[in-house]
């Protein structure tokens, strides 16, 4: 229990620290939306607390390795390691503290990428494309000329707080044959049953032909100018990380292409298998802190060898998904590289403390 605790403690910190860095860098990303678009504080949160699942699959593993790490050379520095050696514990028996956060973070990390990963990519796209493509979200700056679509340009003084417009100029442009200028005291972006519209209150228009150079003048005490083909009526395409694992692996080249068959594949064979690095990574520091004998010099040269095989097999996942990627013949390498350092790791830890140290000393003969 004594370093179950220390290592459940550790983990949850610096898991929440790396996440705290990672929803700032976010977070920037998004900022347009408040300035833009009028995002509400609430709603910007709500916006990036999404974005939070599919990042703790990759921090977790990483988070659970610093901490191991740490605390198995925090326990040999103190000679706690020495004391528990003597007193019959084997290296399976240190490592099980390890392991049993490893299983739980490894089931934690299933639930994330087979169900809250895809439903939150899924509402973060949704609320970012409402967001971006709802003419009524626009938020008209102050003083400034506003192009809200191709041909359409919209001026405002200032706007109360209940989104009123004061003093407005609308200038619009998307007839060929002639201009059209609306100059009012007030107004309003509003949405309706035919599409979104500007409403004017007591006001003018005005109408330049381009062949005669003809212009007219309208007073009027309301106007509504039509805002066609304004909004963005195409089809949003659902990528990879928001469809639901069957969807993923029922998927045909015809319906998506090939490319982004091959894709949707390699994100499928991904989600199996991202959260067993939780145990690839646990493996890895614990054979190679908990193997060989007691070193007065400490585990400096111990902890530099599991960061380097740690990053080894970071760098084996990223370079067998992208060969998966060109040829989905080789989609089980992206369940190997997991795989391996678990049984090559878990065959130093079942074998003898001395086998290790008579096979060094072998080697070290030969040569």
């Amino acid at each position: 229990m004594y370093i179950l605790r220390q290592i459940l403690v550790g983990t949850l910190l610096v898991t929440v620290g790396l996440t705290c860095v990672i929803w700032l860098s976010q977070s920037l990303r998004l900022v347009e939306l408040i300035i833009n678009k009028g995002l509400s504080i609430g709603g910007f949160l709500y916006l990036t607390m999404l974005l939070m699942p599919n990042f703790l699959t990759m921090i977790t593993p990483i988070a659970l390795f610093a901490v191991l790490l740490f605390t198995y050379n925090r326990l040999d520095t103190d000679r706690e390691m020495v004391v528990m050696r003597s007193a019959g514990l084997s290296q399976m028996a240190l490592a099980r503290p390890a392991l049993l956060v490893a299983a739980l973070l490894t089931a934690i990390g299933f639930l994330m990428t087979l169900q809250l990963g895809p439903v939150s990519v899924k509402t973060f796209r949704e609320m970012q494309w409402e967001i971006r493509n709802d003419i009524s979200r626009v938020l008209l700056q102050e003083g400034t000329f506003n192009n809200i679509a191709d041909g359409v340009t919209i001026y405002v003084r200032s706007r109360t707080g209940e989104g009123e417009l004061l003093d407005v100029l609308v200038h619009d442009t998307r007839k060929k044959d002639k201009d059209v200028t609306m100059m009012a005291e007030r107004g309003a972006l509003v949405r309706s049953d035919g599409g979104p519209r500007v409403l004017l209150i007591n006001g003018n228009r005005q109408e330049l032909i381009h062949d005669s150079g003809q212009l007219s003048l309208l007073y009027f005490d309301s106007y509504t100018v039509e805002m066609t083909n304004l909004e963005n009526t195409e089809s949003r395409f659902r990528d990879a990380r928001e469809r639901p694992l069957s969807e993923l692996f029922s998927v045909t080249p015809a319906e998506i292409g090939p490319v982004d068959f091959a894709r949707f594949r390699v994100e499928a064979h991904q989600r199996l298998s991202s959260p067993l690095y939780h145990l690839a990574f646990a493996f890895v520091a614990l054979a190679c802190l908990l193997s060989g004998s007691f070193s007065r010099h400490g585990m400096s040269k111990k902890v530099g060898l599991a960061i380097a095989l740690m990053v080894a097999v970071e760098a084996a996942q990223l370079g067998v998904a992208g060969l998966v990627v060109k040829s989905l013949r080789l989609a089980p390498l992206i369940y190997v590289v997991p795989v391996v350092p678990v049984v090559l790791s878990l065959l130093v830890l079942l074998s003898p403390p001395g086998l290790l140290r008579m096979f060094r000393l072998q080697t070290g003969r030969s040569s």
